[in-house]
């Protein structure tokens, strides 16, 4: 049975989805959304730097919990969690990587875009989904259409939410949280401008007070 992230996601209004480059900055970052209010944050495995920044934030921001984004292939699992990765998302669940997730030592929030793979998905007992990509895949629309049909499920809505549209996204009562790169934008990592990023994530916590 797979773990519960419920209690995890719940935390925090906005889960801060970084793609981090160079591992220098991992540190950093993490302390300015920290400081802002944003403690739960997703480094994507979509870059050579994700794994050492994933090591970093776990040894050296305590308060920061952070998790690895973009894992897609089972092999993700064991390198996310011998990272220090503390719960793990993945942008879609075919059917092995759904197995590998579900045995996970770690909380999971696995990909939907659709019904079904909602269904499949909780079918097999994950309690808190990723809607992705949210804004391309019908975004608050879906989201309370299928809030009935579905009264079980809750979602992490990423994909194409930023300050603006995150508000109506939070609103919709299946939505725990969401996810979006707006806070941490890549001019302001690359010339570290960690102030920005604070006020940035101070905004954003404030979404739900």
């Amino acid at each position: 049975m797979p773990l519960d992230p419920t209690a995890l996601v719940a935390q925090t209004p906005v889960i801060p989805v970084l793609t981090i480059e160079r591992a220098a900055d991992a540190v950093a970052l993490a302390r300015a959304l920290a400081a802002g209010g944003l403690r739960v944050i997703e480094v994507t495995l979509r870059t050579k730097a994700a794994v050492e920044a994933i090591k970093a934030i776990a040894a050296e921001v305590p308060d920061c919990v952070v998790g690895a984004g973009t894992v897609t292939r089972p092999s993700d699992v064991a390198l996310a969690v011998a990272a220090g990765a503390t719960y793990l998302v993945s942008p879609g669940t075919p059917t092995e990587l759904a197995a590998a997730l579900a045995d996970a030592p770690v909380p999971v929030l696995p990909g939907c875009a659709t019904v079904s793979e909602a269904m499949t998905l909780s079918a097999r007992g994950f309690k808190v989904l990723k809607f992705f990509p949210a804004e391309a895949s019908g975004g608050t629309a879906w989201l309370k259409s299928v809030a009935a049909p579905l009264p079980d499920a809750k979602f992490c809505p990423t994909g194409g939410i930023d300050g603006r549209n995150a508000a109506a996204y939070l609103a919709c009562p299946n939505v725990l949280a969401v996810g979006g790169s707006w806070v941490a934008p890549k001019d302001a990592i690359a010339s570290g401008d960690w102030a920005r990023i604070t006020q940035l994530a101070r905004e954003a916590a404030a979404l739900r007070s």
